[in-house]
C-alpha cells in the first residue's frame, strides 16, 4: 500500500498548529506499520536552514495554474525514514508565515495542482492520495475532474480529513475559472451558497472524509457545529469517519523529557511536586504546594471557551485557593483580559504571551490540572498532554475532549467533565476537582490513572490502514 500525504504544514519542517503534529507523526506511525508513506507540503522560507541543507533537489517542472504556467521545483529529504517533498515556488512561498495573504487562494491552487503534476517525476504512484483541511482540498477535485482519465493516474483514491471546518475556503464564483481552473464539470462540485467551497468540493470529489475524532464527525451534522456545511455533510454523511488523532508519546514524556525541571514516571511521580514549586518560581507565582496550579496553554480566541472564564474567574480566585498559569496569544481582548488579570492578582495568576513549547512543557509537567472548556474542539491534542504528565484535565464534553477525557466521578475516569457551555457547570467542574486535590492518596490515584492512558499514534495508525484497505478493495 502507497499513500501520498499532503499537508500545508508538517513537523519538524514547520506548523502553526495541530495539522503540522499530525502530518509529522501520522505518516511515521504508518511506515512503521509497513505502508509505504511519503509527504508533500510547501517550501516555506520559514522552514529553518538545518532542513534546508539535507534536501535534494528532484526536478523543475511547469505546473499549470488556470491560464498561467509556473514553475515549480521538487525537492527530496527524508526524515526518520519517510521519504518527504517540498514543493518550491518564491513568488508563492517565499514569504514570511504560512498563511493570510490576498493570494491564499492561487498559492494553494498551485500547490494542489503540483501534488498531482510531481507524479511521474518522483517514481512513486500512490494507491491514496491523503489530504488535509482547505489548503489541499483541491486535490481531489482536480484528480476527479481533470487526473483520473490520465495515463499513469489510474486507480488512484483520495480522502480528506476536517482538522477544523470553520476554515473552508470560501472565495468569490470569479476564482472559479481564472484562479482555479476548474472545468465546467466542477462547478456542481465546488459551488455552494452562491460560492467556491473548496472544503465542500473536497467532501463531493474524495472517496472517504474524516474528521479528527468520532464524536467532531457526528458534532459537524449540526449546524452548531458545522459553518454552515451541515446539509452537504449530511447528504454525504455516509462517507464520513472519525478517527481520533494521537500524539508522539516518545516527545512527550515526562521520564525523558529534557524542558521539564526534573523528570518523574507513571511509578515515581514524586519529581512533579518538583516541577510544580518550579513553575510557581518561574511564572512568579506565590511559592506553596497546597495550592493547586490549574494551567492553560491555549490559543487565546472566542472557541476555546475563555468567555466562561472570563465570567468566573474573580470568583474562583475568591472562593478558592487556586492559581492560574496561563501560556498563549490571539485575540487582542483575551490577551488585554489576561494581562490585567496578573496584574490584578499577583502571585495568583500567571501568564506569558506567545506560544514557547519549552514554557508550555513546564505547564504541563507542573500544573495539577489543566482547563480546556472550549466551545468546540475538533480534537485537542493539549488534553492527551496533559495526561501524559499527570495533570487532570478539566474539559467540556465535545469533539475529541469528549473521546478522550472522563469523569472521575464514576471511580474510573481521568478527569472532570462539564456539559453545558456555561460557566456555571464549568465552576463547578473547577470545584470538583479541587475538592479531590485536597485528598493526596485519591489524587495520587487520579494522577497515576490519566499517566496510564494510551494516546499514542499506533491505535489511530491502525484505524487509518482499516480505512485504506476498505477503500482499495
Amino acid at each position: 500500500m502507497k499513500v501520498l500525504y499532503v499537508a500545508s504544514e508538517a513537523l519538524p519542517f514547520i506548523a502553526t498548529g495541530g495539522l503540522g503534529d499530525v502530518a509529522g507523526a501520522l505518516p511515521q506511525a504508518l511506515r512503521k506499520r509497513l505502508v509505504g508513506c511519503r509527504v508533500v507540503l510547501p517550501l516555506y522560507d520559514d522552514i529553518p536552514a538545518v532542513y534546508k541543507e539535507n534536501m535534494k533537489f528532484v526536478a523543475g517542472i511547469s505546473v499549470p495554474v488556470a491560464w498561467r504556467r509556473q514553475y515549480c521545483g521538487i525537492y527530496e529529504t527524508k526524515v526518520d525514514g519517510v521519504i518527504c517533498y517540498l514543493i518550491e515556488n518564491p513568488y508563492y512561498f517565499k514569504r514570511k508565515g504560512l498563511y493570510g495573504y490576498n493570494d491564499d487562494a492561487e498559492r494553494f491552487a498551485f500547490f494542489s495542482r503540483a501534488v498531482l503534476e510531481i507524479l511521474p517525476h518522483i517514481s512513486f504512484k500512490p494507491d491514496i492520495i491523503h489530504c488535509n483541511d482547505w489548503q489541499s482540498a483541491l486535490v481531489p477535485i482536480y484528480y476527479s475532474t481533470i487526473y483520473a482519465q490520465k495515463e499513469g493516474y489510474e486507480n488512484i483514491k483520495t480522502v480528506f480529513t476536517i482538522h477544523n471546518i470553520q476554515y473552508q475556503g470560501k472565495y468569490g464564483f470569479g476564482l472559479f475559472a481564472d484562479v482555479f481552473g476548474l472545468p465546467e464539470s466542477a462547478t456542481s462540485i465546488v459551488e455552494y451558497s452562491g460560492d467556491v467551497n473548496l472544503m465542500k468540493g473536497a467532501i463531493e470529489a474524495a472517496n472517504v472524509v474524516t474528521t479528527v475524532s468520532p464524536t467532531y464527525a457526528k458534532e459537524i451534522l449540526d449546524p452548531w457545529y458545522s459553518y454552515g456545511l451541515e446539509s452537504i455533510l449530511n447528504l454525504r454523511q455516509h462517507k464520513i469517519k472519525g478517527i481520533l488523532n494521537g500524539i508522539d508519546t516518545i516527545g512527550y514524556n515526562p521520564e525523558t523529557d529534557a524542558m521539564i525541571f526534573e523528570n518523574y514516571s507513571m511509578l515515581n511521580h514524586s519529581g512533579k511536586a518538583v516541577n510544580k514549586s518550579n513553575l510557581q518560581k518561574f511564572m512568579a507565582l506565590e511559592l506553596n504546594e497546597k495550592r493547586p496550579v490549574i494551567g492553560m496553554v491555549t490559543r487565546l480566541v472566542s472557541n476555546k471557551g475563555l468567555d466562561l472564564v472570563r465570567e468566573i474567574v474573580e470568583k474562583l480566585l475568591a472562593e478558592t485557593d487556586v492559581q492560574l498559569a496561563v501560556l498563549g496569544s490571539g485575540d487582542w481582548q483575551y490577551e488585554g483580559f489576561f494581562q490585567e488579570l496578573s496584574l490584578k492578582h499577583r502571585g495568583r495568576v500567571a501568564v506569558k504571551t506567545g506560544f514557547i513549547p519549552d514554557v508550555a512543557r513546564k505547564i504541563y509537567a507542573g500544573s495539577d490540572m489543566f482547563l480546556m472548556p472550549s466551545k468546540n474542539e475538533p480534537c485537542g491534542l493539549s488534553q492527551m498532554v496533559a495526561l501524559r504528565y499527570g495533570t487532570l484535565p478539566i474539559v467540556r464534553m465535545t469533539g475529541g475532549l469528549k473521546d478522550t477525557v472522563s469523569d472521575c466521578g464514576d471511580g474510573k475516569g481521568n478527569g472532570f467533565v462539564f456539559q453545558s457551555y456555561d460557566s456555571g457547570d464549568m465552576y463547578d467542574a473547577i470545584k470538583r476537582a479541587i475538592a479531590a486535590y485536597q485528598n493526596k492518596a485519591e489524587w495520587d490515584v487520579l494522577v497515576e490513572r490519566a499517566m496510564r492512558c494510551d494516546n499514542s499514534w499506533g491505535s489511530s495508525a491502525n484505524e487509518y490502514i482499516k480505512l485504506y484497505k476498505s477503500i482499495l478493495k
